[in-house]
């Protein structure tokens, strides 16, 4: 799953698109707008079946008449999510949050096929007999593992990637190779050491003051 996560990532059309600076923020913003539209409607829908909202509308109209848009919803979300995953599909592999979330998924659609005869697809029985105690079930399951979909959602990006085992990035805008940074900014730092070695040793001999930092920068320099 790893090799197949680092070559999808590495084929140009994902690398064009994780390289341009405004597409995949489009993406993303794309992806965010079509879970509040589908997730106001799932709200919606499993409000009504639990019994708490929306009680003056049949049940059978209210289903039949957001099945349309929730698969338009839900087709805009998978779109944009295969586009974001394919664009950075090792970073989403390390991140606990994404696999949680593709479990949640399954979840969700085994949730689906399980009631749907008895009730998506049953809403005129419902309204002539009432909400059935396999409806308020199927409501109160949909909520909850849609809701903790979303939390894993916003979770991802709360996850910073290891860079050292990532095998594909972002080459930056400059021509300069990624050893130059690495060896510069280890430079730095044993300079820094160096530095701070520098002043304890003065200190504790008892020196006036401690050396400056520019006397052993001209040496090291």
């Amino acid at each position: 799953m790893l090799s197949f996560c680092q070559w999808l990532q590495s084929t140009d059309f994902f690398t064009q698109l994780r390289g341009y600076g405004i597409i995949y923020p489009t993406i993303l913003s794309l992806h965010m707008v079509a879970i509040a539209f589908f997730g106001c409607m799932i709200l919606v829908t499993d409000l009504r079946l639990l019994g708490v909202g929306l009680r003056k509308y049949p049940v059978a109209d209210l289903l039949d008449r957001l099945r349309a848009p929730k698969w338009f919803g839900f087709a805009l979300i998978v779109t944009c999510g295969v586009l974001l995953f394919g664009s950075k599909a090792e970073e989403y592999y390390y991140n606990v949050f994404f696999r949680t979330k593709m479990i949640l998924l399954a979840l969700i659609l085994i949730h689906g096929a399980i009631f749907r005869a008895g009730v998506y697809r049953n809403g005129v029985a419902l309204d002539a007999t009432g909400l059935t105690a396999q409806a308020r079930i199927a409501g109160a399951l949909s909520l909850v593992l849609w809701i903790s979909l979303a939390v894993c959602g916003r979770g991802i990006g709360y996850i910073e990637p290891n860079l050292f085992i990532l095998h594909a990035s972002v080459e930056p805008a400059s021509a300069e190779p990624a050893s130059a940074g690495y060896a510069r900014a280890g430079h730095r730092m044993d300079v820094a050491t160096k530095v701070d070695v520098a002043t304890q040793v003065d200190v504790a001999a008892g020196a006036i003051r401690p050396t400056a930092p520019s006397d052993i920068l001209n040496d090291i320099l």
